[in-house]
């Protein structure tokens, strides 16, 4: 009899950047492969890759408690319906509702994704500290079902999913790169160019990079400062179309929409910058490692992890914009030492990142190795 492996997780386009490799290696694998996501204009493109798409109507913004419990029956449902050998839940919904959902059901093998303890995590406040007391409650019980395998993606959040549910818990440090994909090539070191390429979130630190780019200029009025990526409505941290056009205004950065191609522009770059307040372990720092990149990013989880302090890249202090412009400027001032961190960044990725090593780890949990 066939195997089959579910994917549940919030979105289309978030599962064709950061899961997509698992799926075709179920595949070759000889399993069926369902996902279960919200859909914007890529389910035709799943489908077509031999995916068996399921619709899931999972908001991301708004809360009503009808909602959530529609898509709390519709999980189950698919689960119930479906019956997968293996389910592999990423983001917090899935996470949650699914592995709730699934304490009820006779489910082999069951994985959690915590790429990040996500935003109410990060938002201080009462109320926002009696939200996060109930997730906790809610993780408590979605977790610690039997069968149940966590991944996390670094230490902290390790610590952290411990200290809340008795599960196996494994590290693997982000979703992966394709190093063929991702090629290290000699920088341009005549026209400095910094880029920070992310969803247009205030938590990832937009302001603060616009600001640290205001206060270069200043100086080096010769860099030039890009910014990649797309407002996201659904969630409450994004700026908005009025915010992205008074940044185009100040003229201190060149602002570009989405790109797919960002092997390219990160090669075209000399230092990536990724100033956010939480992570996971983000990809576009593994990105720019595999790019022979240095990074400049804040001392935070997640991020701090997904370098070697000195070694790789520079770590600047939380919501701090002139530490993030002094970081910047040291390595726009020394070739030398700008030079040096890329190609110790993409030493890392060949022994950390590669997608290839990421997907062996993940079967070994799928199969029950570990």
């Amino acid at each position: 009899m066939t195997k089959k492996i579910l994917f549940i997780v919030n979105v289309d386009w978030f599962f064709i950047s950061h899961r997509l490799p698992l799926a075709l290696e179920a595949l070759d694998k000889d399993y069926e492969v369902h996902i279960s996501c919200g859909i914007t204009d890529k389910k035709e493109y799943l489908e077509k890759l031999g995916l068996i798409v399921h619709p899931l109507n999972l908001s991301r913004s708004a809360v009503s408690i009808n909602g959530e419990i529609k898509v709390f029956r519709q999980i189950h449902k698919i689960l119930e319906e479906i019956s997968p050998n293996i389910t592999h839940f990423v983001t917090i919904k899935p996470v949650l509702y699914g592995g709730i959902a699934s304490r009820f059901l006779n489910i082999h093998k069951k994985v959690f994704s915590i790429s990040g303890l996500g935003f109410i995590f990060i938002k201080q406040g009462f109320k926002a500290s009696i939200v996060r007391g109930l997730i906790k409650i809610m993780y408590r019980f979605a977790l610690g079902g039997k069968n149940s395998h966590v991944i996390v993606q670094n230490p902290d959040d390790k610590k952290v999913v411990n200290s809340i549910v008795k599960v196996p818990i494994t590290l693997i440090r982000g979703s992966g790169v394709d190093l063929s994909e991702y090629k290290y090539i000699e920088e341009n070191n005549e026209n400095i160019k910094v880029s920070m390429a992310c969803r247009l979130l205030k938590d990832k630190g937009v302001l603060e990079y616009v600001e640290a780019a205001k206060i270069i200029k200043q100086k080096l009025p010769k860099i030039e400062f890009e910014l990649y990526g797309d407002i996201d409505i659904h969630n409450p941290a994004s700026l908005t179309n009025n915010d992205i056009e008074k940044i185009k205004k100040d003229g201190c950065i060149k602002v570009y929409g989405f790109r797919s191609n960002i092997s390219k522009v990160f090669s075209d770059s000399n230092i990536v910058v990724l100033p956010s307040y939480r992570e996971g372990l983000p990809k576009v720092l593994i990105e720019a490692a595999a790019s022979g990149r240095a990074v400049v990013t804040t001392d935070v989880t997640g991020c701090r992890d997904a370098i070697e302090s000195n070694i790789t890249g520079l770590l600047c202090n939380l919501k701090d914009s002139k530490s993030l412009a002094e970081s910047i400027e040291k390595l726009i001032v020394d070739n030398k030492l700008r030079n040096s961190m890329g190609k110790a960044g993409r030493k890392l990725a060949i022994k950390e990142f590669d997608i290839n090593k990421v997907i062996e780890k993940h079967f070994d949990i799928y199969e029950g190795k570990v």
